[in-house]
Parts: structure tokens; sequence; C-alpha cells
């Protein structure tokens, strides 16, 4: 799903300038990698190009230039492209989600019809991350508290009326639920099919009106459809009236963020220790509120950041 949060439109001298140098050995002519971690003191750290990757590539930097590294942001809002570079070194740390880097990776080294390995289980699909990254060169981090999962959302007022907190309560009441998602829905099994098997959920037809986009969530709040698909790090429902209902069977992947680091260039110690301290402070509700203030608000990302990560204690203040 986090598919249609990355813009595939990229400039032409960025595609070239990305893309000119990421060519190198097919993972067929690729030996077992035995070369110690590299400690690069000059890195380049990519975001997807949208508001919470903005976000992200932020916080690293300033984290990594506190530890005495010296680093750019570069914004390539392509996996497809972003990966590659990732891989021969002209990126050297991006941040991603667990569960679909994964299913990214799997789909790229085993064909686009492979099964999928992320799952609800974050242990099982960290192993099977790190063991398709490892021989592309990358090494992926640990993973912290925050999560950027798909979400179901309702009307404040329908969940106090019905006495609804989880996914699990909406199934029991059997109340008719038509969801506004997009077309997708009828056929993932994280919505419409998960829905009906995981909790019992009634659900009537789809409004198509998009992932977490305003005119669904307007849907919602007017009582045109009773429940919304979004994402954990929605920074507007508030705006609508909505809140959120737990996944409490864990139906959704564990899209956890990761950092992941080219293993040559941004593989040793440094690196990994400046950034496994966001891991014990961000929280989905952190990333949200920062989403929030860089969107609604429109306040700068690196402002943001910065703020958040003074406020944590964990670069120093002016």
């Amino acid at each position: 799903m986090r598919a249609f949060r990355i813009r595939i439109a990229v400039g032409a001298a960025l595609l070239l300038a990305v893309t000119g140098c990421v060519t190198g050995p097919s993972l067929e002519h690729r030996g077992e990698i035995t070369a110690p971690p590299g400690d690069s003191r000059h890195l380049t750290i990519g975001s997807a190009g949208f508001t919470e990757s903005d976000l992200l590539a932020q916080m690293y930097a300033l984290l990594l230039n506190h530890a005495g590294y010296h680093t750019r942001i570069l914004s390539v809002t392509n996996r497809e492209i972003y990966e590659p570079a990732l891989e021969s070194g002209q990126i050297d740390v991006v941040p991603e989600y667990a569960a679909t880097f994964a299913d990214w990776l799997n789909a790229r080294t085993h064909g686009p019809g492979a099964r999928p390995v992320g799952s609800p289980d974050l242990a099982a699909t960290m192993r099977a991350l790190r063991a398709l990254a490892a021989p592309r060169g990358l090494t992926v981090l640990d993973p912290g508290r925050a999560v950027d999962q798909n979400a179901f959302a309702v009307a404040a007022s329908y969940a106090a009326k019905h006495r609804l907190r989880t996914l699990s309560d909406l199934g029991a009441s059997g109340l008719p639920v038509r969801l506004a998602a997009g077309d997708e829905c009828v056929e993932r099994p994280y919505c419409e099919p998960g829905l009906r098997k995981t909790y019992g959920i009634d659900i009537t037809g789809i409004d198509p009106k998009g992932v977490g986009t305003t005119p669904a969530k307007k849907a919602v709040q007017d009582g045109q459809d009773q429940m919304v698909l979004t994402t954990t790090t929605d920074a507007t429902l508030g705006q609508f009236g909505l809140v959120l209902l737990a996944d409490d069977k864990h139906l959704q992947n564990a899209d956890y963020i990761v950092p992941v680091v080219n293993r040559s260039r941004a593989g040793a110690a440094g690196v990994t220790g400046a950034l496994d301290k966001l891991n014990t402070v961000l929280t989905t509700r952190d990333l949200a509120s920062m989403n929030e203030q860089v969107d609604s608000w429109r306040r700068l990302p690196e402002d943001v950041a910065g703020t958040y990560l003074r406020s944590k204690a964990l670069i120093p203040s002016h």
C-alpha cells in the first residue's frame, strides 16, 4: 500500500544523477560479503520525497551530524531508483518500512510472483528482510517503536454510540459497513477480505475514494461511509472527527520504520549507534504529530525534526 505514497515523477536531471552510477555486479556474480563494514565520514541520506520520509531523513542527518559525520540529503521519489543507488553507495542511508521493503526486495530477487515475506510478525519480517538485503551489500538496522501501517478509522461519534475501540468490536457489533478505500481493497488480504475473515466485519461495499484522501475522510465524517482506510501516522484524522480502531488481531503487516545502510560505507558502529538513539524515543504518535506540523501547519521538515530531537535531548539545544 505504500506505493501510493511514493511519487513516480522524477526530474530528468535527478534521474541522470542518481542512475548514472548505480550499475554493479548482478546478484549472481557477487561473492560472500566478507569485507569489514565501512565508516565513511561523508554520507548521503535518501528521502522518498513524501513528508514522513523527509522528516526521517532530516532526523537521521541531524543525529549523524551530531556524531561527527558530514551529511547531505537527496530526495529520490522512486524506490526503483533509490534502492540501486543505495546498493552502489551513491546513497548511504535511507529510512524504510520493514514489511514493505522486504516484499519489494523479495519480488526483485525472486520475481513479481514471489510469495510475500512481509507479515504481521516483526521478528519473522526482519529475518526475511535482512536475508534479502545482505547479498546486496545492505545492512538493515534495528526497528524502533514507530510503525506506519494501514489502519481503519471511523467517526468518533459513531465509535462512541456503538462502543467501538477495536476492529473486533466492530465485527462483533454486526453493523453494516461501507468502506472508503482504494479500488484494490476488494482483493487485498489486509483490506476487505481480511476484515471479513479476521474480524467478521460486514463490508457492504467499497467507496473508491482512495487511501486516506480528504474525500474519503469527508465521506465518513458526513456519514456517507462508515469507515476509511488510512495509515497509523495520518495526521489529519482529528480535523474530520475521526478515530482509529485498533488492529487487535494484527491483520496488518509489520511496517516498522528501519534505517537501511550501505554496508561498505555506513555499516560501522558509528552510524548504527547514532541512528539507534531514535529507536528508544520515536513513537507512532510522535511521527503523526510531526507529519501534522509539516502538512497542516506548514512548518519545514528540518525545523520540525530539529525541535523534536532537541526536545528528547538527542542533539544539543542552540
